[in-house]
């Protein structure tokens, strides 16, 4: 690996040479800008403005823009001899616990080799002095034309340096945090202990990058003219109405996914939520109930007039039935006409009479009811 500063570690009298080396590598998938028309490379030139022409690496310096425009060039001989100790060298400051430094600082990762055969003896002694105490030494050094604050702590059995940032380049919380005033219950904790303990530990080393998987064969299917591969459907999704449920829900997959038993999970009593408050809930089974024994009546017609039958109906009947045989004899006359004339016009006169001693009949009938109940009244009496 290439080094990109050497210097010295400071520790009190004892100096330790050392080559400063990424620990870190990108595996981004880069992309260049082309002109959309033809799809020609677009590149940036350095030009300078004075001379209108491209320049190469070695013309190009560093400067300072003054408010006013002016520029006072600054040379790497001018930061090299700023009268400061990190210039070339690495100050160890302190040494504190390693949980003392918060995540929000750590920027950029790097490896201290030692550099030279002196150098093994002193770096093997402050390796070991960190691996025994537990701890980790707070630092500054300066680098690419800046001091910065770093930490040095062991990574197998290699001095690690970690770029930290200021304190004062940390941003605080204020304004971030819900501002409604929010109380969770003690079962919502309960069951949330109970997805961390069901999801457990992750292995960092199993975990990859399936974004820059994905754009490589993205590439690989354009370059060999395929189709490229079909984008998975989206989960479906929605508003959590109810945590609880939504926590039970996440344990039951979580321990479903690992084989694992889900009968001990125990489904806690949720909150009604407010599109189905439990007042709208009863009104519309009581008109359910109401309107069933309707539906019911509606569809059993003949039973409700034979178990309650009216006056009005009972007379009728009896005359339909009674109304019958003559239309029995009026086909009678239909095939006695066929066969004579005389004796059509006697059935006729027959048929006649018959109906007119049925009639009287149907009358005496109707109107013997109410003496019926004149008798049960005078009995009653």
């Amino acid at each position: 690996m290439r080094s990109i500063w050497n210097g010295a570690i400071s520790f009190g009298l004892v100096s330790i040479p050392i080559k400063l080396v990424n620990a870190t590598e990108s595996h981004s998938v880069s992309f260049r800008q082309v002109h959309l028309e033809d799809g020609g490379r677009i590149r940036y030139r350095k030009v300078c403005e004075l001379e209108d022409r491209e320049v190469t690496q070695g013309e190009i310096g560093k400067a300072y823009e003054d408010a006013d425009g002016t520029m006072i060039p600054i040379t790497d001989e001018d930061l090299a001899a700023l009268p400061i100790p990190t210039a070339k060298t690495i100050e160890i400051e302190g040494f504190v616990p390693a949980e003392s430094v918060d995540p929000l600082q750590v920027d950029a990762a790097y490896y201290l080799a030692a550099n030279g055969v002196p150098a093994a003896k002193p770096y093997t002694l402050l390796r070991e002095a960190l691996k025994r105490s537990g701890k980790v030494a707070i630092c500054k050094f300066a680098l690419r034309g800046r001091e910065r604050l770093g930490m040095l702590r062991v990574v197998d059995d290699v001095l690690a340096m970690h770029g930290l940032l200021w304190p004062d380049e940390i941003r605080t919380t204020d304004g971030v945090a819900p501002d409604a005033s929010v109380t969770v219950r003690d079962k919502e904790l309960d069951l949330a202990d109970a997805l961390m303990d069901t999801l457990g530990e992750v292995d960092l080393d199993s975990l990859h990058d399936d974004y820059r998987e994905a754009v490589e064969e993205l590439i690989a299917a354009k370059a060999s003219g395929e189709e490229p591969p079909a984008a998975p459907a989206p989960a479906p999704g929605g508003k959590v109405l109810d945590l609880m449920a939504a926590l039970e829900k996440s344990v039951r997959e979580a321990k479903e996914s690992r084989g694992e038993d889900v009968a001990d999970i125990t489904p806690l009593p949720s909150r009604p939520t407010p599109k189905q408050p439990a007042g709208k809930k009863s009104t519309t089974t009581a008109k359910k109930t109401a309107a069933s024994p309707k539906k019911s009546t509606a569809g059993s017609t003949q039973p409700t007039k034979t178990t309650q039958p009216t006056k009005a109906t009972q007379p009728t009947k009896k005359t339909a039935a009674k109304k019958s045989p003559a239309r029995k004899t009026t086909a009678t006359k239909a095939t006695a006409t066929k066969s004579t004339a005389t004796k059509s016009t006697s059935a006729q006169s027959t048929s006649a009479k018959s109906a007119a001693a049925k009639n009287t009949a149907t009358k005496a009938t109707a109107k013997k009811p109410p003496a019926k109940r004149t008798t049960a009244r005078k009995r009653s009496a």
